[in-house]
Order: structure tokens, then sequence, then C-alpha cells
């Protein structure tokens, strides 16, 4: 089994069912203290409170948090700023992530476009 860092994007396709994730369903995921807020305003904004926290609850007991320290955000920053210079435009929790995602020498999953043709990137639409 494989561990893969799975940002915001991919943990909601993963609730939807959405068939091109099925292949991962049996991966070791990892993310952020940052993509479990996400996902938390996702589910409480289409499902409301009680649903929501009946759901992160059980997504907490899949995934592995990883906890972030200030060189992350540096890396994080850097990499955001890089990107942007190229004309991608990705969100602070995302180059989190991404930037975690190789800290720990993981691959990074998503199916945010600004990412597909990136290194270390297992783009899934």
């Amino acid at each position: 089994m494989a561990r893969l860092f799975a940002d915001t994007y991919a943990l909601i396709e993963f609730l939807k069912g959405n068939p091109n994730y099925e292949d991962y369903s049996q991966e070791y995921l990892v993310a952020t203290e940052f993509n479990i807020f996400e996902l938390t305003y996702a589910l409480f904004r289409d499902f409301g409170r009680d649903e929501a926290a009946k759901v992160v609850s059980l997504m907490r007991d899949k995934i592995e948090i990883v906890l972030t320290e200030d060189s992350d955000y540096l890396s994080a920053s850097e990499f955001r700023k890089s990107t942007n210079r190229t004309g991608k435009k990705l969100s602070l929790v995302d180059a989190l992530g991404y930037s975690c995602s190789r800290k720990l020498g993981i691959r990074f999953l998503t199916g945010d476009k600004e990412f597909s043709e990136m290194e270390n990137v297992e783009y899934i639409k």
C-alpha cells in the first residue's frame, strides 16, 4: 500500500465516490489540518453542521494528519511565489500540501488542473 498526500479536492472526490479515484481507495492517505478545515467547510456548506461533524470525524480515522512547521510554510510560500510567476494560481493550502508531499517523499494526489503537469503529482480528474 502506497502513501499519498491527498489534497482537499482528492478527499472530496473520495467522499463523492468518484470512480476515477477508486484505484487509490486502498492507499494510505496523508493530509494537513488545513485540508481538514477546507473539507469541513465544504461539507458544512453542502450538508450542514451535524453531517459535516460526522464525516470529518470518520475521515480523521482514515487518514494521517501531518503536523506542519514554520519551515513548511516557508517552503510552500517559496513554491507558490515561483509558480505564480509561471501563471499558475495555487491556493496557500495546496502549495503547503504539495511542499509537504515533497518533504515526505510521497506523491501528491489531486484533481486540480494547476498541478496536472507538475512533477511528483498523481493528477486524477
